[in-house]
């Protein structure tokens, strides 16, 4: 089902497309967008298909844009004929009925500039929820009427300038903060990619070329070769070993044969395989991801914005003290136009710039450092929650280790050299594309050793290779070869660990040469971001699938608090539950569809970059450099950052507590606040918020 948010009021979820009870604006879809049914999308028939749904995506913000631009073309002729900016500057500019030229683009700007406001107003005052769409809509509308009589005979000095820089940088306010909320989720819609445009079925004895959306369960599937697994099901023939990293983060290649169970999404490897298809569309495994990835999602979506609860009462109190003040001087000594100018003054005042900014000019500024600097924050309010992180669960595979095998030791026999036993294995897995042979081939061009030719290259179903290189009979295998030939497993050298090497012997003419481990190797930088975790007070445990023996051993490599070993992709949600539910404030970080859930479900998702377009999606910040250490570095820019934000908004709320007072004549006659004088001051407590929000790029 869709969801529907306010792009201004990020607190409203609706389950139908209408407008925010508010606002007025129409809501937007919220987060990802569908729970499709993928069986039923035939991608690549109509390109246009694809985007239907997207096509208003973001419009409210392109509005507030186009409408700050608008507004902020007619402030300049605006502040021209304004007498208060002429007399600042030096200058004059006056010709016949110019008062009412200016009136004209004051009306203009009021109602073209500030109509979000007060539709804004409308909508918050019906559904009494009162917040910083009413403060602006008071504050331009006071300033507006209260000019408009001044054009037409009350004593006093217009506000039209005033009116226009307070549109103006209320609405480019709005669009920094509505740009940074409004990063809409859309790559869950991308993993139909992992799917088949069409499948080979084997019906009645004869093998047919379908589309996806045609297949139906208990159909057998031809899968070939290197063809991605089209649904669910189980192997009833073939054997072969399935690549499912991008699904359950398994960082080795799965053996599957008779009866084994196979997962839409995966990629078979070099075996021929029929199964017989047991989930197919929004039954597989991916779209049950997908459902676990929108519920997560949806579960943490009611956040309230700060400096909507401060421009709450901040209302309120402009409100009274106006209404106080007008009532107060007028009774006093009668005089309207004193009264209006003081009650305008409190009103105008009561609106900071500041207050419309302080907030989205960190965003922005943050967003865009973070950005520069490997960081991309797709959800701001769980970037403000780094602060208080307890615990952080890293996935394993792709996260904390590079997630491709990398030989690990060479042990040379017979004379040989390890530069030899390599080239002789490259040469012979040169042709597979098994993740043992890419592990060699890339030791062999790191060493920058020559790639010798092979011929007669013969594919050992779960044993290995073979081939002919260099005239001699070169085999590549693992421990499979011995008991396929009946032969005898060599003495295994003790510094080599079986639990988490996978070993591979080379043979040249029926005789071992050599020994070859590969390994997941930990990620650089690994080590040194949990070392800086521990420092912070920060624990952080390992989750993979893989078994307890290689988590122990990841694990205790690094320092870290401790391990999950043997947890299944749907279960990893759960885990980060577990956490939560002891009260521990959780960052999950990884890299793969199965991390996604878990990503959504935590309370900061952390996604390395260079991991599927699913978990960067429905993560809350991307490393784009795939970097762990950045994770501490991300933490540790999210505590200044929430501290600019505090610093500015107590900047911009204090100044009303000092200036309000002041504006509606409390010092009176001694002193007396005016309302160009109040204005200047505004526009200092605007700069003063825009240099402490700038001072983060500092360090």
């Amino acid at each position: 089902m869709k969801k529907y948010t306010c792009p201004m009021h990020s607190q409203i979820l609706k389950d139908e497309p209408g407008k925010c009870p508010l606002c007025g604006m129409a809501l937007v879809p919220f987060g990802i967008h569908e729970k499709h049914d993928y069986s039923h999308h035939h991608h690549g028939d109509d390109p246009q298909s694809a985007n239907l749904h997207d096509k208003h995506e973001g419009h409210q913000t392109h509005d507030f844009l186009q409408r700050f631009w608008i507004s902020l073309i007619i402030t300049v002729p605006i502040l021209a004929l304004s007498h208060m900016i002429q007399k600042w500057l030096g200058f004059s500019l006056e010709f016949p009925g110019d008062k009412y030229v200016l009136f004209a683009l004051g009306t203009l700007i009021y109602l073209y500039g500030g109509m979000p406001f007060l539709k804004g107003m409308i909508g918050e005052v019906k559904a009494k929820a009162i917040g910083m769409m009413t403060l602006v809509a008071i504050a331009i509308s006071v300033a507006y009427f209260y000019s408009t009589a001044v054009v037409f005979g009350l004593q006093g000095m217009d506000f039209f300038w005033e009116l226009a820089t307070l549109i103006v940088i209320m609405l480019l306010g709005h669009w920094l903060e509505m740009r940074s909320q409004m990063a809409a989720s859309k790559a869950l819609q991308t993993l139909v990619a992992l799917l088949p445009n069409e499948v080979t079925v084997e019906r009645d004895g004869e093998a047919y070329r379908i589309r996806l959306d045609e297949l139906v369960n208990n159909d057998i599937v031809i899968i070939k070769p290197g063809e991605k697994i089209p649904a669910d099901g189980d192997v009833i023939e073939g054997l072969s070993y399935v690549n499912e990293s991008m699904l359950t983060g398994e960082s080795v290649p799965v053996k599957k044969e008779t009866k084994a169970r196979v997962i839409a999404g995966s990629i078979n490897g070099d075996g021929a395989l029929k199964i017989r298809a047991k989930g197919v569309g929004k039954d597989t495994y991916l779209n049950k991801v997908i459902n676990l990835v929108q519920d997560a999602q949806a579960a943490k979506s009611n956040t309230q914005n700060l400096a909507d609860k401060v421009a709450k009462w901040l209302t309120f109190i402009a409100i009274g003290v106006g209404v106080g003040t007008f009532a107060y001087w007028y009774s006093v000594n009668g005089d309207l136009a004193f009264a209006m100018e003081r009650m305008v003054t409190v009103m105008v005042i009561a609106c900071p710039h500041a207050l419309g900014v302080a907030i989205p000019l960190v965003v922005a500024i943050s967003t865009t450092l973070s950005a520069t600097n490997g960081l991309l924050i797709r959800n701001r309010t769980a970037f403000e929650m780094t602060r208080n992180l307890t615990t952080i669960i890293f996935d394993k595979t792709g996260t904390l280790t590079e997630g491709s095998h990398a030989v690990q030791r060479i042990i040379a026999l017979d004379n040989f050299s390890e530069d030899e036993i390599i080239q002789y294995a490259s040469a012979v897995q040169q042709n597979s594309e098994h993740h043992i042979a890419k592990g060699m081939i890339n030791l062999l061009k790191e060493k920058e050793l020559q790639l010798w030719k092979s011929e007669n290259f013969q594919y050992m179903q779960g044993i290995g290779v073979k081939g002919k290189v260099n005239g001699k009979e070169v085999v590549a295998a693992g421990p499979n070869y011995f008991t396929e030939n009946k032969m005898d497993i060599p003495a295994m050298p003790p510094e080599i660990d079986q639990d988490t090497e996978t070993v591979n012997y080379v043979f040249i003419d029926g005789k071992v040469i050599g020994i070859i481990t590969l390994a997941d190797r930990i990620r650089e930088g690994s080590k040194e971001a949990i070392d800086k975790l521990k420092e912070m007070g920060i624990k952080s445990f390992l989750l993979t699938g893989d078994n307890e023996k290689i988590a122990a051993s990841v694990s205790n490599k690094l320092g870290m608090d401790g391990f999950l070993a043997n947890v299944l992709p749907h279960h990893k949600q759960e885990k980060v539950k577990e956490y939560q539910a002891k009260g521990e404030i959780v960052a999950m970080t990884g890299d793969g569809v199965n991390d996604a859930p878990a990503l959504a479900r935590a309370d900061v998702g952390i996604a390395v970059g260079s991991g599927t377009d699913v978990a960067a999606e429905t993560a809350d910040i991307i490393l784009v450099n795939s970097d762990p250490r950045d994770v501490a570095i991300m933490i540790d820019f999210g505590k200044r950052t929430y501290r600019k934000m505090t610093q500015n908004l107590i900047w911009a709320v204090g100044y009303n507590v000092i200036a309000i007072p002041l504006a509606a004549g409390v010092l009176y006659p001694n002193f007396l606040l005016s309302p160009a004088v109040g204005a200047v001051l505004m526009s200092v407590s605007t700069i003063v918020v825009a240099i402490n929000a700038s001072l983060l790029k500092i360090k």
